[in-house]
């Protein structure tokens, strides 16, 4: 089942934000917009998945993937409607994020469709980056061609294992093979590649998760994600676990593989950005990641898709048959939302810039309203027990030290190190 919904404020039908958010939004001006796309649909639900997708049997009366497209596409115009009311600044958007579910279980021409539709409303910046995920069995030379021509750059494929027994405890369906025919596709489009691995998976030895990195850099993609198994309550796999059939994760498995991934990945010429992600430079960062790292904005569209817009942070109606009926009444499909307090934006900050490799700075962070001061005898603890480095914000040697970023041991401990610096 996919995870219940926060509590929070109700929505009003017409989706405008509080004053107080209206006020924030010209001092925005000049910081990204995003958009995510949510399609919610899977062939199959796998059964560690706690997400917010269904397979064609879910889904019952007032909902299909034929008239998706089109309730996507009211949202859309919905957003620029809301944007355009509260007299938001005129953005347009640096990064488009197709997600679910499988995307690519939508014909390749309705994803362009949807992504034309938000060119048309909200305009794209020069150089944007438009990704979509992807089954690897979904994608092929001729659906890769029709993305890339309606501006798609670069495609996430859900790679997960190398492994056959590793994929099927996962219920993961796709034959391996396919992995690199879909990357080809994707190269011979001309887009960029990332591959998405998950480790940690009950019966997945050390050597079979080296296979997987392994044969996911012989692909040389652009960007690798490398996410360790989290077992969320109300899933398959987490029945499976309470009754025996499957083992328990452990920790240190965990933390031997991410070891792994980050020597494979660093000696094939990959270097981390976020703890979880890896890429070939600068460049090759998911930007549209970074988004939800860096404190700024995105629409959320589709059924459970999240937002955040200067402080505002709303969330959609689970279902797609009562999102469908919002949009098809004229109104917001929020289900609810919260304006963040000094506190959770202060805590936010730490916990966020903190996970990526830029690093926590140490001054932006005190400029913050309710900001816990973070001492010196604290930094200097962490840095002795090497889970932190202290480094410039700029490499000169005139320049005092400015930001905190995690080392290796940091990243395994990163929720533990937020935690001691928040105290």
């Amino acid at each position: 089942m996919p995870a219940a919904l926060p509590p929070g404020d109700p929505v009003p039908s017409d989706g405008s934000p509080p004053p107080a958010v209206r006020a924030a939004l010209p001092a925005r001006a000049d910081r990204p917009l995003g958009l995510y796309v949510h399609i919610p649909f899977c062939s199959v639900r796998c059964g560690y998945c706690d997400f917010n997708t269904y397979t064609a049997a879910d889904l019952g009366e007032g909902a299909s993937r034929e008239s998706y497209p089109d309730t996507l596409i009211a949202e859309l115009e919905f957003a620029a409607g809301v944007l355009d009311a509260a007299a938001a600044p005129a953005r347009r958007l640096s990064t488009v994020f197709f997600g679910g579910g499988t995307p690519t279980l939508l014909p390749a021409e309705e994803l362009a469709r949807i992504l034309t539709r938000a060119r048309e409303l909200f305009g794209f910046v020069e150089g944007a980056e438009v990704t979509t995920e992807a089954n690897p069995d979904t994608l092929d030379d001729a659906a890769a061609a029709t993305l890339a021509a309606a501006g798609f750059t670069r495609v996430s494929i859900g790679m997960q294992s190398a492994v056959p027994h590793v994929l099927a405890t996962l219920d993961r369906t796709h034959d391996p093979a396919n992995v690199s025919r879909a990357v080809a596709a994707v190269r011979g489009a001309g887009m960029e590649v990332s591959l998405d691995l998950i480790y940690g998976t009950p019966g997945e030895s050390l050597a079979d998760w080296e296979t997987s990195l392994r044969d996911a850099v012989a692909m040389d993609p652009d960007h690798l994600s490398a996410y360790s198994l989290i077992i969320e309550e109300g899933t398959a796999m987490a029945a499976q676990i309470r009754r025996g059939r499957l083992a328990d994760v452990d920790g240190d498995d965990h933390a031997d593989k991410y070891l792994l991934a980050d020597r494979i990945l660093a000696e094939a010429g990959y270097s981390w950005y976020e703890v979880s992600n890896f890429s070939r430079g600068p460049g090759m960062r998911s930007r549209h990641n970074l988004h939800y790292w860096q404190d700024t904005d995105w629409w959320g569209a589709g059924p459970g898709a999240h937002s955040h817009l200067a402080g505002l942070r709303w969330w959609n109606v689970k279902h797609p048959a009562a999102y469908a009926q919002r949009l098809a009444a004229g109104i917001s499909p929020g289900h609810g939302r919260e304006v963040l307090d000094a506190e959770a934006v202060a805590l936010e900050h730490l916990m966020l810039r903190l996970r990526i490799a830029d690093g926590l700075d140490l001054a932006a962070h005190a400029a913050l309203e309710a900001a816990e001061p973070i001492t010196a005898e604290t930094t200097s603890r962490l840095v002795a027990e090497g889970l932190v480095e202290e480094e410039p914000l700029v490499p000169d040697a005139e320049h005092p030290v400015g930001r905190l970023v995690l080392t290796l041991q940091g990243r395994l401990l990163a929720d533990a190190v937020t935690r001691r610096l928040a105290d």
